[in-house]
C-alpha cells in the first residue's frame, strides 16, 4: 500500500463528503478537493428521505441531521382555494426507525458531513480544481490547479468524481449523459406568512399551474417552487409567489423578499456506466433529473456509500478488483428507474390540465371516501420517495440461500422453529426492516464490515453451525463481524436478543444464518450454517484470502461514538475522537 493518497475524491458536496467519510472510516487515505472557494451558501436539495437517514445512522451522522432539520410526515394538496386531501405518512408496509423525511437545507447537511470527516482528520481542500487526468493499470495521473494558479501533478490509485452536473471526471472519461431536457422551474427560499401549519409539504394548484411549499425548521421560512415562473427575473418574485399561492389556497399569503432564487431548466439524463478502470462517478456527475421528488442528493449519497465500502475492500486487499464491477451493475438500474419515477413525479407536480379546478376535487372526494384507496396512494407516494423499497435482489452479490442443510454427527436439541413475520427481509432487501426489533442490530449495522448473524439456539460449541461461525471469525475477522444472535454461550460474539424478537424479525431458527453487506443489505441467508454455505455466499464478493489482517472495527467503533459537533454557519466543527 502506498504511503500517500489512496483515493482522490473530487467534489465536496453531500455525495463527495459521504464517499470520503466512508473511505476514511475504513482506514483509506483520502484527499478531498473542490474547485469552489468555500462551502456553498445556497441549497438545491432540502429533503433527506428515510433510507438516507438509515444510511446516516450507519455512518454515525444522523443525530446532526435530525437536530438541524424538521421532520415531515404529510403531503397536503390544495386546488383553487379548496383543500383536496392530506396524505399522512404510512410506513406500515416499509418498517423503519425513521418513518419521516427531514426537511433541511443542503448547506446544513454538508456542514454535518464536513464535521464528520473532520473528526477523522480530513479537511476539504477548497479552490483546487481537477483539470485533467490519465489512467493506466497502475494508477491515475491527475492535474490539479490551485486557486493561486499553480498546478500540481500527482498519481493516485483511484479517482472518484462527485463533481456535479458539469463533471470534469465524466467528460474526461467520455461518458455521455443520455436523456432529455425538460421544463423551466423557479426555486426560492423566502419568509412566508400563512395560516398553514408547518407540519406538511404543500402542493397548491391555481387552476392553471402548480406550486409547492416546503417548511424549513426555522419558523416562517419556506422553500417555494413555481412550475411556471413566466420570467427568470428575481425582481418581483415575492409578489408573483404571493399572488399564485393566495389564489390556490383561497386565503391571503404574504411572501417576503427571497434570500435566494434560482431559475433552471432541469434535465432527465444519466450515464450508461458509472466507472471506467480506476475512475468512478457518483451523484449529479452520473445523473441529473427533475427535483420533483427530491431524489437527487439522496440517490447520490446511496451511490457514494455503495462505492466506498467496495473500493475500501479492494484497496486494503480484502477483495479482488472484480468486486468494483458490482457498483455499476447495482446502481445503473437504480438510476434508470429513477429517471422514470421522477418523470412521473414531475408530471404530477406540475399538472397543467386546464380542467384541474373541476377534476381534482371530484377525484379526491373519492379518495377521502375510500380509506383503503387513500392508504394505497400514501404508500405508493412514500414508497417512491423514501428509498425503502430499493433492493438488490438481482445483484451478483445476492446469492439467496446456501446449500441444503448438512446433518451433524453429534446430537443436538431440535431447533425451535420461529414463525416468519410479515417483514422478514429477503436476500437483496435492507436488513433495517428488522431493526425495530433490536437496538443491538442497529449498533451492528454501524460496523464497517460485513456481518454474519447466526442463531445457535440449542447447539453447543461442538455443533457444525457454531464451528462454522468460529471458523469464519478466525479466517475473515478483518472484514467480517461474526455474531451469535442471542448467544446462548455457544457461538462467538453474542448479539443480545433476550426475548427472541430479533431472531423472529430475521426469520432465523436454530442453526440459521444471515449474511449482511456493509451497506446493510441482506446478501444471503440459510437454514443451517456450514463452511460450504458461507463460502458460496461470500464468493461473489471476491475475497482475496482467508489470512487475518488488521481489523477495521476498532478505529471506526471509537470514532462513531463521538457526538456530532456542527457549526452550520461555517465549515463544520471538529471534535476530538474517543480513545480507541
Amino acid at each position: 500500500m502506498s504511503t500517500g493518497t489512496e483515493v482522490l475524491v473530487v467534489g465536496a458536496g453531500p455525495v463527495g463528503l459521504t464517499a470520503a467519510h466512508e473511505l476514511v472510516r475504513r482506514g483509506v487515505r483520502v484527499r478531498l478537493v473542490d474547485a469552489a472557494p468555500g462551502p456553498s451558501r445556497t441549497s438545491r436539495a432540502v429533503a433527506v428521505h428515510p433510507r438516507t437517514l438509515e444510511t446516516f445512522d450507519q455512518m454515525g451522522t444522523v443525530d446532526g441531521i435530525l437536530r438541524h432539520g424538521r421532520r415531515n410526515q404529510a403531503f397536503t394538496m390544495y386546488a383553487t382555494g379548496r383543500r383536496l386531501v392530506r396524505l399522512e405518512a404510512d410506513y406500515a408496509s416499509m418498517p423503519t426507525r425513521h418513518p419521516y423525511s427531514v426537511v433541511i437545507e443542503q448547506t446544513r447537511t454538508e456542514a454535518v458531513l464536513r464535521a464528520a470527516v473532520a473528526r477523522f482528520g480530513l479537511d476539504v481542500e477548497w479552490g483546487v480544481r481537477l483539470t485533467g487526468f490519465e489512467q493506466d493499470a497502475d494508477g491515475v495521473r491527475v492535474l490539479l490547479r490551485h486557486a493561486d494558479g499553480t498546478e500540481e501533478r500527482s498519481t493516485v490509485p483511484w479517482l472518484v468524481g462527485c463533481d456535479g452536473g458539469h463533471s470534469t471526471v465524466r467528460k474526461t472519461l467520455g461518458l455521455p449523459l443520455l436523456g432529455e431536457s425538460r421544463d423551466t422551474w423557479m426555486l426560492a427560499d423566502a419568509p412566508v406568512r400563512t395560516g398553514l401549519p408547518p407540519d406538511s409539504i404543500y402542493w397548491v394548484h391555481t387552476g392553471g399551474q402548480a406550486l409547492m411549499m416546503v417548511p424549513y425548521a426555522e419558523p416562517g421560512r419556506w422553500r417555494l417552487l413555481d412550475t411556471v415562473p413566466g420570467t427568470g427575473d428575481a425582481a418581483g418574485a415575492a409578489d408573483r409567489f404571493a399572488a399564485k399561492l393566495s389564489r390556490g389556497l383561497g386565503t391571503e399569503v404574504r411572501v417576503g423578499e427571497p434570500d435566494w432564487t434560482s431559475v433552471f431548466t432541469f434535465q432527465q439524463r444519466m450515464v450508461p456506466r458509472m466507472h471506467e478502470g480506476r475512475v468512478f462517478v457518483a451523484g449529479d456527475a452520473a445523473h441529473v433529473h427533475s427535483p420533483a421528488s427530491g431524489q437527487g442528493m439522496n440517490t447520490g449519497i446511496q451511490e457514494a456509500y455503495n462505492l466506498a465500502w467496495k473500493l475500501a475492500a479492494v484497496q486494503q486487499g480484502h477483495a479482488h478488483a472484480e468486486l468494483l464491477e458490482t457498483y455499476g451493475q447495482e446502481r445503473v438500474p437504480v438510476g434508470e428507474a429513477l429517471l422514470g419515477s421522477t418523470r412521473t413525479a414531475t408530471a404530477l407536480v406540475q399538472f397543467r390540465n386546464a380542467l384541474a379546478g373541476v377534476a381534482l376535487p371530484l377525484v379526491f372526494s373519492v379518495v377521502r371516501a375510500l380509506p383503503a384507496l387513500r392508504r394505497a396512494i400514501q404508500r405508493k407516494v412514500l414508497g417512491g420517495m423514501s428509498g425503502l423499497r430499493l433492493d438488490y435482489a438481482d445483484s451478483p452479490l445476492t446469492t439467496g440461500a446456501g446449500p441444503e442443510p448438512v446433518p451433524v454427527a453429534a446430537p443436538v436439541a431440535a431447533p425451535v422453529m420461529v414463525p416468519r413475520r410479515r417483514h422478514v427481509p429477503a436476500p437483496g432487501e435492507r436488513v433495517a426492516v428488522a431493526a425495530g426489533a433490536s437496538d443491538a442490530l442497529v449498533r451492528e449495522l454501524r460496523d464497517v464490515r460485513w456481518s454474519l448473524l447466526l442463531a445457535p439456539g440449542g447447539h453447543d460449541a461442538s455443533a457444525l453451525p457454531v464451528r462454522a461461525a468460529r471458523r469464519a471469525a478466525d479466517r475473515y475477522g478483518a472484514w467480517l463481524s461474526v455474531r451469535s444472535v442471542g448467544g446462548g454461550g455457544a457461538g462467538p460474539a453474542p448479539l443480545p436478543d433476550p426475548d427472541g424478537s430479533l431472531c423472529a424479525a430475521l426469520g432465523l431458527s436454530a442453526g440459521g444464518w444471515a449474511l449482511v453487506r456493509p451497506d446493510g443489505y441482506l446478501a444471503a441467508r440459510g437454514e443451517f450454517l456450514t463452511p460450504d454455505a458461507l463460502d458460496a455466499a461470500l464468493a461473489p464478493a471476491h475475497p482475496v484470502s482467508a489470512a487475518p489482517g488488521p481489523s477495521l472495527e476498532r478505529r471506526s467503533g471509537a470514532l462513531r461514538a463521538v457526538q456530532d459537533t456542527v457549526d452550520t454557519g461555517g465549515q463544520g466543527g471538529r471534535a476530538v475522537p474517543a480513545a480507541p
